[in-house]
């Protein structure tokens, strides 16, 4: 077996498993899961149509590149999401439809890393961070170089932080946008600097934008990298990937359906990989994704649950937690009053609620660790679930470890 399998970090559901395992929780209260990002609302009506009728779209394989409509309707999204010039975007050149983000991301740095260079590969990511990115980098041979968030610094990737010697190393810079636990997002100006290391190091940049359409304020969608690009003139995304997934804007996360899109060159190469990886979607589930990305109207229907959700979370849990306030995303990322693993041990118990220790989506550097002494709260159940559970948590803040 590949050695570096044993390098890789315990998944956090599974550590999460092994820390609650064997204690109790009470039995008359229903379990309330808070840890796993995993959309409970509706998907739109209208895929059961497409469900229903498209048997026939199963007796074939799919393209690599994807159905010719669906890359049409991608680029038309992206158009009309981003403010991109309909002619900027070519979908033979500039888009491939993948099996969900986190099989694109994975595969990705497989193709991006080059252990034919001299010297390290590095491949920079937030932390904390969606996991993958992790263990996809080490799978591919690279050393990840770990560029802390933080309160202080609105939870904004630091840059400038990064030594030069690190990005003369470097081959791949992935962001994440909204940001994966802390709902941060990312301003154009920070997109700009990264283009500017990129062009002068010469490296290829990867943001992932699965939470971009689960934004706070209907009047402030989250920029995204491409829309950055042409605004600085980058007619072909050059050096620029994204990647967007129809598992949290749709509430469609076991279709697995998203796509990659960016410099032309970049993708082509990708395509070349992915005729031996393969993991393209069928061609039903093209069909729905296809009806999923030209409609906008169940996403702003998506958005203001999700809205009316976190301001009633927020007005409960404010008085008892230190809370961020996130422009996007559908996580809370509080501080806790003790130790994240026994906060989420103790609320377990007392509670009969699962959150995810924020060390677990983190890892410990030299300037610390910055999940330490936070949790991840995924508010993805039906509202009233989730007040109840920002209801159960303030109590046991209150009574249990404050003892009031």
């Amino acid at each position: 077996m590949n050695s570096r399998l044993d390098k890789l970090q315990e998944y956090p559901f599974q550590r999460l498993s092994r820390l609650l395992n064997g204690l109790q929780a009470p039995a008359d209260k229903q379990k309330i899961m808070l840890s796993l990002g995993e959309p409970k609302h509706e998907p739109p009506a209208f895929i059961h149509g497409i469900l229903a009728n498209g048997g026939h779209l199963l007796a074939g394989y799919p393209g690599t590149r994807g159905e010719e409509d669906l890359r049409g309707s991608i680029c038309n999204w992206l158009s009309r999401r981003f403010s991109i010039k309909q002619e900027l975007l070519d979908p033979a050149r500039h888009v491939l439809p993948v099996s969900g983000s986190r099989e694109a991301l994975f595969s990705f740095i497989q193709a991006t890393v080059d252990r034919s260079k001299h010297g390290p590969a590095r491949v920079v990511f937030p932390n904390p961070f969606y996991q993958i990115y992790e263990g996809a980098t080490i799978m591919a041979g690279a050393t990840p170089y770990f560029l802390n968030s933080s309160e202080e610094n609105d939870w904004l990737p630091q840059l400038d932080a990064v030594p030069e010697s690190i990005w003369q190393e470097t081959q791949l810079l992935i962001l994440c946008s909204p940001d994966n636990p802390t709902g941060a997002v990312i301003p154009t100006e920070v997109y700009k600097h990264a283009l500017e290391l990129a062009e002068r190091y010469d490296f290829i940049i990867a943001a992932d934008e699965c939470y971009s359409e689960l934004y706070r304020d209907e009047e402030k969608p989250p920029t995204g990298l491409l829309q950055v690009a042409i605004e600085q003139g980058n007619s072909d995304f050059e050096r620029c990937i994204v990647f967007h997934s129809l598992s949290k804007r749709s509430n469609l996360p076991g279709l697995r359906s998203g796509f990659v899109a960016g410099e032309s060159k970049i993708i082509d190469t990708y395509f070349k990989y992915r005729t031996y990886h393969g993991c393209v979607p069928n061609r039903l589930t093209q069909a729905i994704s296809t009806a999923a990305w030209d409609d906008d109207d169940h996403v702003i229907q998506n958005r203001a649950a999700y809205r009316d959700k976190f301001t009633a979370v927020i007005d409960i849990l404010q008085d008892v937690l230190k809370l961020n306030n996130p422009a996007a995303g559908f996580y809370l990322w509080p501080e806790t009053p003790i130790n994240e693993e026994e906060f989420s041990q103790k609320l377990f118990q007392h509670e009969s609620i699962v959150t995810l220790p924020g060390t677990y989506l983190a890892r410990d550097t030299i300037n610390g660790n910055p999940g330490k002494n936070r949790i991840r709260i995924a508010l993805v159940a039906k509202q009233q679930e989730c007040i109840e559970a920002a209801e159960r948590i303030r109590d046991f803040v209150n009574t249990s470890l404050r003892g009031t």
